[in-house]
């Protein structure tokens, strides 16, 4: 990071406005502050597989293995020490993954070469269908937007898409999705979200209303089912509960405990499981060896064409 840093020692370089800071910034944290960012680093190695987490993800995790405080406020302290962390090169940015910001570019090439290469890669990745022939089609949505990649790369496999359903879900998401289970004979939603009022009542107004939109065209065969946070996992898990929030007046009984509580192993490992236990493998072992066929014909096609 010396290179980054080289022009911007002055502090009108690293500060703005009330002292936040801006732009790459080298940091001396004091001792405690030090020992912290060891212990989110020490979570990064440790779940590397995984990566990028969130910050909520480390946050549970510190309070799982290290005995981390769990209140917004320590929440709050941790965030600011992961971001002064980055911007002083001290945690790589590529760990830490936080949402909110989207990009839309048109696609180009710099040369017919290279469009052609691209081509070639693409057949090199070929894959089918690899929920073709199964008896229900599979989705699965979680609450948590910024765990949605770290799940795919657990359904991906077996070609089951993710579906962020972060907040309340948009009457259009809500359409959409109905469509999408409507075109199939079966389908099931896997959902992973929040023990609490919230993501309770997440869950059971996308179920309700998802499946009478696709009732109404046509798929009277959907499921909805919760893969997690149930009760019962929390208490086999032995994961991190707080009581419900006194501004939250809908109904629910029980400690509350979130998604980003179970560790991220332990997540992706439930997610291939209920997936796994879902498929007629041999359907799926089939499956796997024709796209390999067609990957290779289009892999030997592709190698005569020329530019």
């Amino acid at each position: 990071m010396a290179a980054i840093f080289a022009g911007a020692s002055a502090p009108d370089l690293t500060r703005a406005r009330f002292g936040r800071v801006r732009g790459f910034a080298p940091w001396r944290p004091q001792k405690k502050t030090e020992l912290l960012l060891a212990d989110v680093s020490e979570v990064l190695e440790e779940y590397r597989a995984f990566l990028p987490l969130t910050c909520r993800q480390v946050f549970y995790r510190l309070v799982g293995l290290k005995g981390f405080e769990k209140t917004e406020a320590a929440y709050s302290r941790l965030c600011e020490a992961i971001g002064r962390g980055r911007r002083a090169g001290l945690i790589p940015f590529e760990h830490i993954r936080d949402d909110g910001s989207a990009r839309y570019e048109p696609q180009a090439w710099a040369s017919p070469q290279d469009f052609l290469r691209e081509v070639r890669g693409q057949a090199e990745r070929f894959r089918s269908d690899r929920q073709a022939g199964q008896s229900a089609r599979l989705w699965l949505a979680c609450e948590a937007g910024g765990m949605a990649p770290m799940l795919y790369r657990a359904a991906a496999p077996f070609g089951v898409p993710v579906l962020s359903s972060s907040g309340f879900d948009s009457l259009s998401a809500k359409h959409d999705l109905a469509q999408e289970l409507a075109a199939y004979p079966a389908a099931e939603v896997l959902h992973i979200g929040d023990l609490d009022p919230s993501g309770v009542h997440l869950f059971q107004s996308m179920a309700e209303d998802v499946s009478a939109m696709a009732r109404a065209l046509g798929n009277d065969n959907v499921r909805f089912s919760r893969l997690a946070v149930t009760a019962a996992q929390a208490e086999a898990m032995e994961l991190p509960t707080a009581p419900p929030k006194a501004t939250d007046k809908r109904a629910f009984h029980g400690e509350t405990v979130q998604a980003e509580a179970i560790a991220p192993d332990a997540l992706s490992e439930l997610v291939s499981d209920a997936i796994s236990a879902r498929l007629c493998m041999e359907t799926f072992r089939k499956t796997l060896a024709q796209e390999a066929e067609i990957r290779a014909e289009l892999v030997t096609a592709l190698k005569a064409v020329a530019v």
